[in-house]
C-alpha cells in the first residue's frame, strides 16, 4: 500500500497580517493536493494543524473543501487528526475537521481512535498538551496493544518529541510504542525522517513558511509531503517537494556599500512574478537608522511585499545592542526561568499550557486543564473535601479600565512593514 503523509498546512494563516500571505498558503495547499493525485496513492494522512485556528474563516474551509473533493474524485480517502491550532481542549468540543465527515474525511479522535484500511491498522490521537501527558501516554499504551494483532500499522500523532522539539515537548522518545510500522507525526515544521521501532518516524514539515526561522530547513529539504510505501519489510519514504508561492530573500549588507548592495537586490527581484519578502541585516550602521529605512523603502518598497531589517551599529557588539527575533526572550521563556528550582515538571508544564490559553482569553480551556491536572495528581484527596472558589465582586472605579490585548498563542514573526504609500 502506498500513501501520502502531510501536516501543518495552517489554512487561514494571515502571516504578517497580509492577505497576500494567506492566499499563498491556499495556493501551496492546492499544489500539494495536485501532486498527491499525480503520485497515485491509496490514501492520505494529515497529521494535524490543517487549519490555523479552531474557528477557520469561510475561505479557509472552502479551500480545504476544494482539495478534499479533488481527492474524493480521484478515489483517494483522507484520514486526519486535530493539531494544537485546530483543536479545543474543552469537553464536548469538536474540531473543524468534523464538518467534512459527510464528504468522506475520516477523523481520528479520542472517540474513534482507529480505522482499518484494507489490512492496514491506522490509529492515532489529536494533540494533547504537556499537562495531559499522563492521559496521552496511557492512550498510547492502549493503541499499541490494538496494533499488536495487525501485521501493518500506522500511528498518527501531533506532538513534540524531546529529541526534536526542545524544552516544550509533550513526549519523550521512550514514551512512544515501538511496534508500529510508520509514525505519521505533525507539529514540527521542519522535515524529519528517522528509523524508529519497526519502521520510520516522519515529520513532513509545514507546507509553507510559517515562521522565518524555517527558511534554512526549506533551503535544505524543501516544503511538501512524503509518499510512503508499506509493501516491503520496512517502509520506504520518498520526499515530494512543492515550491512555495513567494520567495524569501535573506541578505547581509554593509552600511558603507549600502547603495550597491540595494542595487544588487533590486536587480535580482525586479522581474519576480510575486513580490518577495526581504530579510535584511545592515552591518556597521553609522547614522540614524531612519535614514537607512528611507533609502531601503524608496528603492525596494514597490518591488517587495515586506521588508524586515535588522541593524548592527558600528563599533558596538550586536548582541548587546540588538535582540533579533530568534533571540528574543518571550513570556514563555520568562515563565520557565521563574519556575527554575521548584523541581516540579508537571507544574511547569501546567503553567506553560495555562499561559497559552489565558493569553487568548480561553477561560474554558484553561479550566479544563486545571480540572484534568487535579484529577491526575490529586485524585486521592478525600471525596468529602470540597474546593470552593469564592467570587469577588469588583468595586466600581471612576477610572476607565484599559483592556489589554491578549498575546498570540505562540511567538510568531515580528516585522517592520514598509507601506507602498509614502508616509506624510
Amino acid at each position: 500500500m502506498k500513501f501520502a503523509h502531510l501536516a501543518d498546512t495552517h489554512l487561514g494563516y494571515r502571516q504578517f497580517g497580509l492577505i497576500e500571505r494567506e492566499k499563498d498558503f491556499y495556493e501551496v495547499f492546492g499544489k500539494v493536493i495536485d501532486k498527491i493525485i499525480e503520485e497515485d496513492v491509496d490514501l492520505v494522512i494529515h497529521s494535524g494543524d490543517l487549519f490555523e485556528t479552531a474557528k477557520p474563516s469561510p475561505m479557509a474551509l472552502l479551500e480545504f473543501q476544494k482539495g478534499l473533493l479533488k481527492l474524493k474524485g480521484a478515489g483517494i480517502p483522507m484520514y486526519a487528526i486535530a493539531g494544537n491550532h485546530d483543536s479545543v481542549v474543552r469537553r464536548g468540543s469538536i474540531p473543524p475537521q468534523v464538518i467534512f465527515k459527510k464528504l468522506g474525511l475520516k477523523v481520528i479522535s479520542p472517540i474513534n481512535t482507529n480505522y482499518l484500511h484494507d489490512d492496514v491498522f491506522i490509529a492515532g490521537l489529536p494533540y494533547y498538551p504537556s499537562s495531559q501527558s499522563k492521559v496521552l501516554k496511557s492512550k498510547l499504551v492502549e493503541l499499541s496493544k490494538k496494533a499488536a494483532s495487525h501485521e501493518k500499522s500506522i500511528l498518527v500523532l501531533h506532538q513534540g518529541i524531546d529529541k526534536y522539539f526542545g524544552y516544550q515537548y509533550e513526549l519523550e522518545l521512550g514514551d512512544i510504542p515501538d511496534n508500529f510500522n510508520y509514525y505519521a507525526m505533525g507539529h514540527i515544521h521542519k522535515y524529519v525522517c528517522d528509523d524508529f521501532g519497526n519502521g520510520k518516524l516522519v515529520y513532513p514539515g509545514s507546507s509553507e513558511v510559517w515562521k522565518t526561522d524555517e527558511l534554512r530547513d526549506y533551503q535544505e529539504n524543501g516544503k511538501g509531503f512524503v509518499v510512503v510505501d508499506l509493501d516491503g519489510q520496512k517502509p520506504t519514504v520518498k520526499r515530494v517537494k512543492v515550491d512555495i508561492s513567494r520567495t524569501f530573500i535573506e541578505r547581509s549588507l554593509d552600511y558603507n556599500n549600502l547603495e550597491s548592495g540595494i542595487a544588487g537586490i533590486k536587480e535580482t527581484i525586479k522581474d519576480f512574478d510575486k513580490q518577495p519578502i526581504l530579510n535584511l541585516t545592515i552591518n556597521n550602521v553609522e547614522s540614524d537608522t531612519g535614514i537607512v529605512y528611507e533609502m531601503i523603502n524608496e528603492e525596494l518598497g514597490d518591488l517587495s511585499l515586506m521588508i524586515r531589517p535588522t541593524f548592527n551599529m558600528a563599533g558596538e557588539e550586536p548582541i548587546d545592542v540588538i535582540i533579533t527575533n530568534s533571540e528574543r526572550v518571550g513570556p514563555k521563556e520568562l515563565i520557565v526561568k521563574q519556575l527554575e528550582g521548584y523541581g516540579n515538571s508537571d507544574v511547569d508544564k501546567l503553567a506553560l499550557d495555562l499561559y497559552d490559553y489565558l493569553s487568548k482569553d480561553n477561560l474554558e480551556d484553561a479550566q479544563e486543564l486545571i480540572d484534568q491536572f487535579f484529577q491526575d495528581n490529586y485524585n486521592s484527596v478525600d471525596d468529602d473535601v470540597e474546593f470552593v472558589t469564592e467570587k469577588i465582586e469588583k468595586e466600581e472605579s471612576p477610572i476607565e479600565e484599559v483592556e489589554e490585548k491578549p498575546s498570540e498563542e505562540e511567538p510568531k514573526d515580528v516585522q517592520v512593514t514598509f507601506s507602498k504609500e509614502v508616509q506624510q
